[in-house]
């Protein structure tokens, strides 16, 4: 089996991933740091140096290594992975589990606001502004993440219930 997560950044895809991995005894992967590996820098240095296309470019390429593996995994994806390039169609048509992890504006800054100086992205950007911020951006975003094959609410749920949900929707899809 393999499950791609997808959605806002702070939406939990590499905790309930990491969770889910443990429940299914599966491989986790992390698609940036399976990109940084890759090309031995830090995503934050890729986009210093080579900018965004380049690493767009690269993002994909990527993605389509792990996709093409022939082993099970749960692989969590940047926030922006499936608004870029043809990268959510990929997804759709690979043979994976495409589940979006759905976080309420309020509860996504909430949980931000405590992650700012780890978010190149909201790093700047005032408190009192994230809302209107995250939602302008979700809002852009949300086309691609509703095409997932599932969609999980996960308002107020902490991870093991989210990853117990994953777990239950897949299964009795699956019958």
């Amino acid at each position: 089996m393999q499950i791609v997560l997808l959605g806002y950044m702070g939406s939990g895809k590499t905790t309930v991933g990491k969770k889910l991995a443990a429940a299914l005894e599966l491989r986790f992967l992390d698609l940036d740091e399976y990109i940084e590996t890759g090309e031995k820098q830090s995503i934050a240095e890729i986009f210093e140096g080579r900018g965004e296309l380049y690493f767009r470019k690269q993002e994909q390429l990527y993605l389509l290594e792990i996709l093409s593996q022939k082993s099970d995994f749960i692989l969590s994806t940047g926030g922006g992975t499936p608004c870029y390039g043809d990268n959510l169609n990929i997804l759709l048509a690979s043979k994976a589990a495409v589940v979006y992890l759905k976080v309420p504006i309020m509860e996504l800054v909430q949980r931000l606001v405590k992650q700012k100086a780890q978010r190149p992205l909201i790093r700047h950007i005032p408190d009192g502004e994230l809302p209107e911020f995250i939602g302008k951006h979700l809002f852009e975003r949300n086309n691609f993440y509703n095409r997932a094959n599932l969609i999980i609410d996960c308002e107020a749920k902490s991870p093991e219930i989210v990853a117990t949900e994953i777990v239950a929707k897949l299964k009795s899809q699956s019958k």
